[in-house]
């Protein structure tokens, strides 16, 4: 079983890489394998609704989302972790994250999804929520902890003072961890829920 930890941050071992490393411990506990990909410090542009990945199977910009694709494929669980900027996500990951998931055909139901935000002081529950939106869309269940997946801290390494906040990722790994060998559990015993056929509509007459 494995866990793909996606780093939005332009800081390599900044406080959202610090969050990170604190699930990190808990998912080699249990028995969990992760890898971290590092985004927030690439050159990613965003997505320019032409299409061919419908054709191609990936992204016509060939960068790291294109590099990170088979991985996500791959994976039993999806961390996404970004720090706040003006109450949002930084606009390279959401920029990753668009043609990510876009370029991507593969089934995504019930691959784990979890999100994690650092910030200062404000915006982390709206960035929060806007990282739940990749997965809520696609059938990827949400793991939660005992409090929004959050962690305060300014200057680098400054969310190590943040007690309650390392409790929370430790907590978020440790019930992401459950949720994935019961899924496993669950897939083997009952395998994926039946999907119905696809019905989209618009508003325009």
């Amino acid at each position: 079983m494995k866990v793909l930890m996606i780093n939005g941050s332009p800081r390599a071992e900044g406080n959202t890489f610090l969050a990170l490393h604190e699930m990190e411990k808990i998912f080699q506990k249990e028995g969990i394998e992760t890898e971290m990909v590092q985004v927030g410090n690439h050159a990613v542009r965003g997505c320019v609704a032409c299409n061919s990945c419908g054709e191609k199977g990936k992204c016509v910009f060939d960068d790291i989302v294109n590099e990170t694709a088979p991985k996500f494929e791959a994976c039993d669980g999806l961390v996404i972790a970004s720090p706040v900027y003006y109450a949002s996500a930084n606009a390279t990951l959401i920029a990753f994250l668009d043609r990510l998931f876009y370029s991507t055909h593969f089934d995504k139901t019930m691959k784990v999804g979890a999100s994690v935000v650092a910030a200062r002081r404000g915006g982390l529950s709206s960035t929060f929520d806007e990282l739940n939106k990749y997965f809520t869309i696609c059938g990827m269940p949400v793991a939660s902890s005992q409090y929004w997946n959050s962690i305060h801290g300014r200057l680098p390494g400054e969310a190590a003072k943040d007690q309650e906040g390392l409790q929370v990722m430790r907590v978020l790994a440790a019930n992401m961890s459950f949720l994935i060998k019961s899924i496993a559990i669950g897939k083997k015993t009952y395998g994926l829920p039946q999907k119905e056929e696809r019905i989209s509509t618009n508003f325009i007459s």
